[in-house]
C-alpha cells in the first residue's frame, strides 16, 4: 500500500525513508505526486500541525498519508518557541539568525536553567480517517555558542551533555538518537505490526 509522505522538504524525505527503509514501507513524497498547495499549519501543537497535514494530503490524494511536526522546547522560555521554531526570528530568518536569537534570549542563564528538548510528532491519517501517531524526544540543553559544523536548524546550539557535544557535532551518530529518528522508528513499527 503507498504512503505518501507528505513534505516538500527533499533533506526530510531523504532522512525519513532511510529510518522507515527496514519496515519496507511503499513511499512516495509529493516531488513525485501532482503539485499541490500545502494547508496552512494552524494548529496550536506539534500534534495538530502534523494531522493537519497528514489529513489533507490523505484526502486529496486518497493514499494514506504520513507527515510530523517537530520543533525545539526551551523550559526557560516556557516551552518555546515551540510550533514556532521555523518562523522564531521572523519567516525569512535563516538557521544562523534563529539561533542568534536564542542565545541572546537566554544571555546570562545558567545552565541548568537552559533544559530544552527537540519534539517531534509523527501522524498517519488513512483517506478513512484512522489515525496512527507517534512522538519522540531527544533532551538537551542550549549550548552558550554555537558549536559543530553538521546538522540544520537549532542542532548547532543544542548540547547533549552524555556526549559533550551539540547535536551539529555528532555527525551520523545524530540520526540514531534524534527526535525524528525516535518518532519514526516507532511508526515503522507500529505499521508493519498494522500491515503495511
Amino acid at each position: 500500500m503507498e504512503i505518501v509522505l507528505a513534505t516538500g522538504n527533499p533533506g526530510k524525505v531523504r532522512e525519513i525513508e532511510e529510518i522507515l527503509k527496514p519496515y519496507g514501507l511503499d513511499l512516495v513524497s509529493l516531488a513525485h505526486l501532482p503539485q499541490v498547495d500545502s494547508p496552512s499549519e494552524t494548529g496550536k501543537t506539534f500534534e495538530e500541525n502534523a494531522r493537519i497535514k497528514a489529513d489533507f494530503y490523505a484526502h486529496h490524494f486518497q493514499k494514506p498519508a504520513l507527515a510530523d511536526d517537530s520543533g525545539l522546547e526551551v523550559e526557560y522560555l516556557g516551552g518555546g518557541p515551540g510550533i514556532y521554531s521555523s518562523r522564531f526570528a521572523g519567516p525569512e530568518a535563516t538557521d544562523e539568525e534563529r539561533n542568534k536569537k536564542l542565545l541572546t534570549l537566554l544571555k546570562g542563564v545558567p545552565f541548568s536553567q537552559r533544559r530544552a528538548a527537540f519534539i517531534c510528532v509523527a501522524i498517519l491519517v488513512t483517506p478513512e480517517g484512522e489515525e496512527l501517531k507517534t512522538e519522540g524526544r531527544l533532551e538537551g540543553y542550549i549550548a552558550t555558542r554555537p558549536a559543530g559544523d553538521q546538522g540544520f536548524g537549532y542542532d548547532p546550539v543544542f548540547f547533549l551533555p552524555e556526549y559533550d557535544k551539540t547535536t551539529a557535532g555528532l555527525g551520523k551518530q545524530k540520526n540514531k538518537i534524534s527526535h525524528r529518528y525516535r518518532a519514526f522508528k516507532a511508526m515503522g513499527e507500529l505499521l508493519s505490526r498494522q500491515g503495511y
